[in-house]
Parts: C-alpha cells; sequence; structure tokens
C-alpha cells in the first residue's frame, strides 16, 4: 500500500520509538526557564512526558492525524499539553519559549534552503531572551548517498504488539543538486510482504554548511556534539546534535 508514514500514527510509532532522546531533551528541558516548544511534535512520543514530568509544554505538528494521536495520548496520561496544527516555516503563537527543539531529524523535512532560513527565523522570533534552540539531525554519510538508485538496502527489523515482526528495507535516489534523499520505505508484516510503501524524503545537510544557515538568521552554534550521550563531533559521527543560541 503506497501512503505517507504520517499517515500512519500507529505504524510510526511502532517503527519509530523514542529511546535516547526523551532522557536528552528531558534533560535539556529541566534546564531551561520558561516555556517548552516543540516543532514537528508528531504523535506526542516526547511532549506527553515532558508534561508528566510537571513541565510545561507546547507541541506543534503540520500533521492531524499526528496530532490527533497526541492528543489521545496525553488524555491517557491525563496531562494537559497544548498541540497546534501549524507549519514549523511560519507560525506565530504570541509568546516566548526558553527552549525550543526539533527533534529526530524532523528538521530535515526542510528541502530547501528558503524554507530552513525561514523556520530559524520564525523560531528566532518565539525564543525568550537567552533561550535555547536544540535540534538533532544525522551526519550526511557519503556512501550511503551514493547507493544505487533502485537497489534495496536493509534498514531495520522491529518487534512490535500491535504489527508483529516488521522488517524494513529502502530504495535511495539522492539528488546531489537539491541536497534531498527521495527513499522509499518498503515495510513487510508476518505474511505481508510491502504491506506499506512509504516516501521518506530526506535534506542532507554538511557539517560546514549548517553554522552558515544559522548565521543568516542571526543564530550561534553553542555545541555540537555527534549523538544524544554526547560524544565529540568527528567525521565518523552519525548526528549532529546541537544547541544554538540568538545573537
Amino acid at each position: 500500500m503506497n501512503s505517507d508514514l504520517y499517515e500512519h500514527p500507529a505504524l510510526y510509532d511502532a517503527l519509530l520509538p523514542v529511546r535516547a532522546h526523551l532522557p536528552y531533551y528531558m534533560e535539556l528541558a529541566r534546564q531551561s526557564s520558561g516555556g517548552i516548544l516543540e516543532l514537528a511534535c508528531g504523535t506526542g512520543q516526547l511532549t506527553v512526558p515532558l508534561a508528566a514530568a510537571g513541565l510545561p509544554v507546547v507541541g506543534l505538528d503540520l500533521s492531524a492525524p499526528m496530532l490527533n494521536t497526541a492528543r489521545e495520548r496525553a488524555a491517557a496520561a491525563n496531562v494537559s499539553v497544548e498541540h497546534l496544527l501549524g507549519d514549523m516555516r511560519n507560525f506565530n503563537l504570541g509568546r516566548g519559549f526558553g527552549l525550543i527543539f526539533v527533534a529526530r531529524n524532523s528538521l530535515l523535512h526542510l528541502h530547501s534552503t528558503e524554507d530552513i532560513l525561514a523556520t530559524f527565523a520564525a523560531i528566532k522570533r518565539h525564543l525568550a531572551p537567552g533561550g535555547i534552540f536544540a535540534f538533532d539531525i544525522f551526519n550526511p554519510n557519503i556512501p550511503r548517498l551514493a547507493r544505487p538508485a533502485q537497489q534495496r538496502f536493509p534498514v531495520m527489523q522491529v518487534e512490535t504488539e500491535l504489527f508483529g515482526t516488521l522488517s524494513v528495507e529502502e530504495t535511495n535516489d539522492y539528488d546531489a543538486a537539491a541536497q534531498v534523499t527521495r527513499a522509499r520505505w518498503y515495510v513487510s508484516a508476518p505474511g505481508k510482504p510491502d504491506a506499506w510503501i512509504l516516501p521518506m524524503e530526506l535534506r542532507s545537510i554538511f557539517p560546514q554548511e549548517l553554522p552558515l544557515l544559522l548565521t543568516a538568521r542571526g543564530f550561534q552554534l553553542k555545541s555540537r556534539v555527534g549523538d544524544l550521550y554526547e560524544t565529540s563531533f568527528d567525521s565518523n559521527s552519525r548526528s549532529q546534535v546541537c544547541l544554538c543560541v540568538a545573537d
């Protein structure tokens, strides 16, 4: 079945549960003063635990199905979270936040430089004095980007309660001019090969490019580490985990 992963919140949660992201962003949130805003909050896998810890959190996302699941998750946990439908490229909440974060490669759904800069500008407008803008994105892997376009490669196998064992393969087609990988995930369930065929399109932001994008919208890169356990960033790092402050 060809569809979008974000139209299937239960499948999304089964394939991509939070792990190291939760303790990392929980610690950042505890250290912040003022409200917390997660952009591209999805199904509330992070916003709801933050609220359950007594932290004032708002979540914004462009997908109504994902937000519906986030609201159900908050109700089931008996916590109050403001989950809002909106576009991180252009939003106006009329207030400032001590921490604004974009987790789990979600920033890379912005394919054009113009969209990235628009998002940074909107974030800066909402960042309280002394606030932190945090995000994690992958560090581009050149051999992976250079894979043959039509060849399938294994991604993961996940044991899930709802679907059984899910196996994921992907094809990658990297557009070097746009710096966008137009991948396709083939998700198989027991007895259902290729039960879901899902587009997965992500921008690559290279390490030397990133500070220039931030500076263009008035941010300084305060720190960058290579994973959510705060390992030093180097050429072998899989991720770019960044903390930024406004000029």
